[in-house]
């Protein structure tokens, strides 16, 4: 149950605490003095669209909290994001709007997304507006609605996954139906492309070993003057000792005498493993120098293969890897074109088993429909007449087409208005007001099946009048009994049905409009519904139409 709304900043309205109570709550006001702010705070709050337009003028950021009691710990949207009401089953959402467009949102002080926030929001609270009736027109939702009541998840996700396997088969065969000249002109192109690419010989990494050595050849000259200089450094010649002789002749000139001294012994050592290393260091460079063969003839192989390579890269890929994978996925396509015949055969074997599946899955799924679209029918028939709607007759029509992604049905939803009148589609003959009651009827039925708490209706009372008002109002005040009810009007019949009853007033203040919540008094709800009912003339004889108006509302909710 929705226990306090917390709005700051939200258009016209600065700063307001709703504190809502139990059973029937009604909201009314003049045209124009906030009531729909009210209902896009909730909305806001519950995890709803926003736009910075939203926020009061010249103030930087809007705020807006709802606390909820008795909120079950077991509520998907607490269970999946790893959230959890207080020991008492009390939670907190909260939302902060920016003037820059972003969004803080929080769950008992948790942060969280709006996403998140939307699923929470949607398990503890409807908002029911009043455009909701025009849906009822869409006879593309009137399924999901009788899903939605009848609970046919089970059936519908049974036949999905085998309408799934049936679409997945039949994409196969569609890209496997080619004409006899496309089939050859790809077939063509595809060995081409493959001929090229095996003749290439292209190894990974290639282009790496490709490149080191181009440069290596490139400056072959210098690599071997390098080398040899090194070497005659190191190893000397017939006319000069090199770097290793010289450390070797100071080896033996300190070798008689290095246990003479410590200082000795340790540079002797040293000495030694110098000569040891320039030793290896000789080798190196030596076999570094004979191993390497330069001629302009491998810089001329070398440069034509990576011309080659670039040649290819233009077509095939931006490196040798990606080639090859190219390469690899050429070759299965062929083989794909090659076997496309026999391929299709085997796919279309499947495709029969899934089509039979699919038709299986679907009288599955019409048959739990039929028996879902029974019990609502009578449910909405008995909801009718308790909205003084008794010569309305309410059907629910099935028509059968080609396996779709939510079936092989198309319902529709069917009333006749009148007595001796045929059922015809809602949208041809339903007035406002009878669309209004007939959603009020088919959103009390689905609220009965779902654990949100609170129902908020938005104006849902548009072109409703006299007795079909009093049904309204008698049908709210009879759902306020299992869920707490918000209902924003402009029928002096609902409001005062309702057990709590609040104002959304505007004024001015120093050049600023400002709208304020008030929750009213006996006197006050008297005078606001005699408002209601008379307008901005006041008489007496409204103001005792309204307290009899309020004696009889009383009577009728403690009959319930």
């Amino acid at each position: 149950m929705l226990e306090l709304l917390h709005i700051e900043n939200i258009a016209v309205i600065e700063e307001a605490d709703i504190r809502f109570r139990p059973g029937f709550n009604a909201l009314t006001g003049e045209t124009g003095a906030g009531k729909s702010i009210v209902i896009d705070a909730m909305g806001a709050v519950l995890g709803g669209r926003t736009s910075r337009d939203l926020i009061r003028t010249g103030a930087a950021k809007a705020f807006v909290s709802a606390e909820f009691s008795a909120v079950p710990a077991d509520l998907p949207g607490l269970r999946e994001n790893g959230l959890a009401p207080d020991e008492d089953g009390t939670l907190l959402l909260q939302r902060e709007i920016s003037g820059d467009g972003k969004n803080a949102c929080r769950v008992n002080g948790r942060p969280i997304t709006v996403a998140q926030l939307r699923q929470l929001g949607g398990e503890l609270l409807n908002i029911h507006g009043q455009h909701d009736g025009a849906q009822l027109l869409d006879e593309e939702l009137h399924g999901a609605y009788l899903d939605r009541f009848g609970k046919t998840e089970g059936p519908l996700e049974a036949y999905r996954k085998d309408y799934a396997v049936l679409s997945d088969l039949r994409d196969q065969i569609k890209a496997l139906q080619m004409d006899e000249a496309e089939k050859a002109r790809r077939m063509d192109s595809l060995r081409f492309q493959i001929g090229e690419l095996e003749r290439a010989e292209l190894r990974p990494g290639e282009e790496e070993e490709l490149e080191a050595r181009r440069n290596l050849l490139r400056n072959g000259e210098k690599y071997l003057s390098a080398l040899s200089g090194a070497d005659y450094c190191l190893s000397g010649d017939d006319e000069s000792a090199g770097a290793v002789n010289q450390l070797r002749g100071a080896e033996e000139a300190l070798s008689g005498v290095r246990t003479l001294d410590g200082e000795l012994e340790e540079a002797y050592k040293r000495l030694e493993a110098l000569r040891s290393e320039a030793y290896d260091l000789a080798e190196i460079i030596r076999d570094l120098r004979g191993a390497f063969d330069f001629s302009p003839e491998e810089l001329d192989a070398a440069e034509s293969r990576a011309d080659q390579l670039y040649r290819l890269k233009k077509k095939y890929g931006a490196t040798v890897e990606e080639m090859l994978e190219y390469l690899d996925q050429r070759r299965a396509e062929l083989d794909a074109i090659e076997t496309a015949d026999d391929t299709r055969i085997l796919l279309e074997k499947k495709l029969g088993k899934a089509e039979a599946a699919v038709q299986t899955a679907g009288k599955a799924l019409t048959k739990a429909r039929k028996t879902a679209a029974a019990a609502l029918e009578a449910r909405i028939q008995k909801e009718l007449r308790d909205l003084d709607m008794n010569r309305v007759r309410f059907a629910i029509d099935f028509a059968g087409r080609d396996p779709g992604p939510d079936g092989c049905d198309v319902v529709r939803f069917l009333m006749s208005a009148n007595a001796g009148e045929d059922l015809k589609p809602i949208a041809k003959i339903a007035s406002g007001g009878e669309l209004a009651r007939i959603m009020l009827a088919l959103k009390n039925v689905l609220a009965e099946q779902e654990a949100v708490g609170t129902l908020v209706f938005d104006e849902v009372d548009t072109g409703v009048s006299g007795r079909a008002a009093q049904k309204v109002a008698e049908k709210l005040a009879q759902v306020s009994r299992r869920k707490q009810v918000l209902c924003v009007t402009h029928l002096p019949q609902l409001a005062a049905m309702a057990d709590t009853h609040f104002s959304v007033e505007k004024g001015e203040e120093k050049g600023r409009t400002y709208t304020h919540v008030v929750l009213l008094d006996r006197e006050r709800r008297k005078a606001e519904l005699a408002r209601i009912t008379g307008g901005a003339k006041v008489t007496d004889a409204l103001l005792a139409s309204a307290g009899e108006l309020l004696d009889a509302a009383e009577t009728y909710r403690a009959s319930l």
